[in-house]
């Protein structure tokens, strides 16, 4: 029988922070979006204060002055680098292993005898905790819904549930919302109550030709996972069809120079990515957009996309084409908010088109670029950047609240006093 693990990092991004401040620990912690506008994480402790997702973060002012709470700006250097050495970890407890997102990943865990499973669950949770100092929670089940499912228990309990006994799926599956389930998003919840069907264990026992009937095949795999029939398995990571990169700027910009500055930054960041899942791009498409939420200021939205005459990852060329593109698209006369770039026709880098006038058998362009890449990763980002990145890049989010980047930078390295 199949065995999946659901390992969920407990409030990730406010465990982060308490990683680099042991002064965090009980403190109620809240973290901002770009430019520290919205609230999109937040600790235990901010949660019992009644601090909502989402909202913006001058709404809850009040609040978080009386209770004294930790406010920082996304640090996603940070976060991403530890989510790294989370998943790392995991790594070496099983081979078989799918990264669902930043904060978690299923685990295949078929090759170990049941009666020793929940306790090496316990034995991944403490050596998490102790390599990374974030504290993680585990959910075990015979399919990957089921294992969701656990997790949510384990959080509430002992950092660890196990939920492949029947008895047990029948005790927690009377309680649970169908709303609740892993994939039943509110237009299906919707749909089911109108059904009848209002639990968990009501959705696992009706008619699985009915539920793919109103909820199609999705539905009806929900079902039988929920029966602890494994339909859902494990994803492979699949190279992505395209990519973009694209943020607010932290102040409206007017002149052309800075927004292609950030463009070009953009298109580094996107380039970083391409060549990750060794891939070239055939095309780019970029973008430009004013705040429409400035009912007072004109608005103008436009985009581009510029074909490439040869596939390529080399952020030279990409910078090159999405300049020409700002060029054709950027007018003078407004308050631009953002804009963005999308590599997009992505091939694979050996996928190579023969051409009558390109020399494929020497590209200088792939070494260069391998180079940059290589002295990046080890000494952190934008240790090399071309020129066209700048330097001040006072186009930059607003992150007046960020920490420490403790383990990518050199000179925000952790000090003892």
């Amino acid at each position: 029988m199949k065995t999946f693990a659901l390992v969920d990092c407990n409030n990730f991004y406010a465990s982060c922070e308490r990683v680099f401040d042991p002064s965090l620990k009980k403190r109620a912690i809240v973290i901002l979006s770009n430019n520290d506008g919205c609230i999109v994480a937040r600790s235990n402790e901010a949660k019992a204060l009644g601090i909502p997702m989402g909202v913006p973060f001058f709404e809850q002012v009040a609040v978080i002055k009386k209770y004294n709470v930790a406010v920082f700006s996304s640090n996603y250097q940070l976060y991403g680098d530890m989510s790294q050495r989370v998943m790392d970890s995991l790594r070496l407890y099983t081979p078989d292993m799918e990264v669902y997102s930043i904060d978690e990943a299923f685990l295949r865990l078929d090759h170990l005898q049941p009666r020793n499973l929940y306790e090496y669950c316990k034995t991944i949770r403490a050596k998490v905790l102790q390599w990374t100092g974030i504290p993680v929670s585990i959910g075990i089940g015979p399919s990957k819904v089921l294992a969701k499912i656990a997790n949510n228990i384990a959080k509430k309990q002992t950092g660890v549930f196990d939920l492949r006994s029947q008895q047990t799926q029948d005790e927690i599956l009377k309680t649970l919302n169908v709303n609740k389930i892993w994939g039943i998003a509110g237009r299906w919840s919707e749909r089911l109550r109108r059904m009848g069907i209002h639990k968990a264990s009501e959705l696992r026992d009706a008619s699985p030709t009915i539920i793919r009937k109103h909820l199609s095949v999705v539905g009806e795999r929900i079902l039988r996972e929920l029966k602890g029939q494994s339909c859902i398995n494990l994803e492979e990571i699949q190279p992505r069809k395209s990519i973009m990169s694209s943020k607010s700027f932290g102040n409206l910009l007017t002149k052309k120079a800075p927004i292609e500055e950030a463009l070009a930054n953009y298109a580094a960041r996107a380039c970083e990515k391409l060549r990750k899942q060794n891939s070239r791009a055939q095309a780019v498409h970029v973008f430009v957009q004013t705040n429409g939420f400035r009912e007072t200021d004109k608005q103008y939205n436009n985009g581009l996309t510029c074909t490439l005459t040869t596939p390529t990852s080399d952020t030279r060329l990409i910078i090159g084409a999405a300049k020409f593109c700002l060029s054709k698209i950027y007018k003078q006369g407004y308050r631009y908010k953002k804009t963005g770039i999308m590599l997009t026709g992505l091939i694979p880098a050996s996928l190579e088109q023969k051409q009558l006038f390109v020399d494929f058998t020497h590209c200088p362009g792939d070494h260069l670029m391998d180079v940059v890449d290589r002295i990046n990763k080890n000494h952190g980002p934008d240790t090399l950047f071309f020129g066209a990145q700048g330097v001040t890049r006072e186009w930059k989010m607003r992150c007046g609240s960020r920490s420490p980047r403790y383990t990518t930078q050199w000179n925000e390295l952790l000090t003892v006093s």
